[in-house]
């Protein structure tokens, strides 16, 4: 079966024009998790895991985020180390080659995926968090999903959401319940990455 991600180039332009709907990716810590994920389960399961859909996952953080099916414009940008130019644990992978500037339609919309690679200096946790609060501070979107990891990073990303002055629907992603407050919302990250990998609740009973 063919990738729902296809081969259809959309180059990045010299400024960026922000969809309403962004999902920020710590591209690092998400594949960290689906290993551990899938290590867990394949013991439990007996059966061996394929890397996860990277589109089904995509499509699972919208919905959790809250949207809803329809004419949805959405970018997905994934912040990664140079040392990790591609996922390990999800299909299509490479940064570059794969992610980069591709889309893919569905139900929910167009999603375009990017890449930003910490360059320097500057940390990957340092780049993304600076990047939530860039996006925040843009008028063009409305809904920010925002996964990374919140055991480490809650708090500077809380404080961030918790001092922008835009009126944004933001959704913290954490794989332990996170606390809610007036500013964002939180959801359970290990659903949609189970979905993604092909994990049924049948199979865990």
């Amino acid at each position: 079966m063919t990738n729902p991600i296809d081969n259809i180039a959309l180059p990045m332009p010299a400024v960026v024009e922000w969809s309403p709907n962004i999902i920020l990716v710590d591209g690092d810590y998400i594949d960290r998790v689906a290993f551990d994920l899938i290590v867990n389960f394949e013991r439990m399961i007996g059966r061996r895991i394929p890397p996860a859909d990277l589109a089904r996952w995509l499509d699972c953080i919208a919905l959790d985020g809250g949207l809803r099916p329809g004419d949805n414009h959405l970018q997905a940008v994934f912040i990664h180390r140079p040392e990790n130019p591609k996922l390990q644990h999800f299909a299509p992978a490479h940064y570059k080659d794969e992610l980069d500037g591709k889309a893919f339609s569905d139900n929910l919309g167009e999603f375009t995926l990017h890449s930003v690679q910490a360059e320097g200096p500057i940390t990957a946790e340092d780049l993304y968090a600076e990047s939530l609060e860039m996006l925040l501070t843009s008028a063009q979107v409305e809904r920010i999903m925002v996964v990374a990891d919140m055991d480490s990073q809650f708090d500077r990303l809380r404080r961030i959401v918790e001092k922008a002055e835009g009126q944004h629907d933001v959704t913290f992603f954490g794989m332990n319940p996170l606390p809610n407050s007036r500013q964002f919302f939180s959801e359970i990250l290990g659903y949609s990455l189970m979905a993604a990998l092909g994990i049924s609740g049948e199979e865990l009973k």
